[in-house]
């Protein structure tokens, strides 16, 4: 089995519901993501996929979609003030963690037909979330 992983920087912020903790109020991270692709052979290139296309790919969503965006469960009370002030507010279905997030770009990535099986968020130096397959 062939594994390769590309890393991607971007800023959000966030706050969770239910939660009690300093992450239940409004805060952001300088978060990284991991995607991991793997394949049981490579391709004519030799490659499982070529990093600047997964880079290209992810990149592009994470900038219209995620980075520099707030993240907001639908029944956060703050959020329809947020989008009034037109602040980029990006509404989730479920509590925007980490490990939503990885879902998210897994998500992302698996619909495009690219072979991965992980998404790793680093929300800080020291705490990551994953979502495989």
């Amino acid at each position: 089995m062939y594994r390769v992983s590309k890393s991607v920087s971007f800023c959000y912020g966030h706050r969770l519901l239910n939660y009690q903790g300093k992450c239940q109020h409004l805060h952001g991270h300088n978060a990284r993501a991991v995607i991991t692709l793997e394949r049981d052979s490579l391709d004519e290139r030799g490659m499982v996929e070529d990093f600047s296309e997964v880079k290209r790919l992810v990149w592009a969503w994470l900038d219209s979609e995620i980075d520099h965006t707030l993240l907001l469960h639908k029944d956060d009370p703050i959020l329809s003030v947020l989008q009034d002030s037109g602040e980029r507010v990006r509404v989730t279905e479920e509590n925007p963690t980490a490990e939503h997030l990885a879902r998210l770009i897994y998500d992302y990535v698996a619909e495009r037909g690219f072979p991965v099986t992980g998404v790793t968020i680093w929300e800080t130096e020291t705490s990551y979330a994953s979502y495989r397959s």
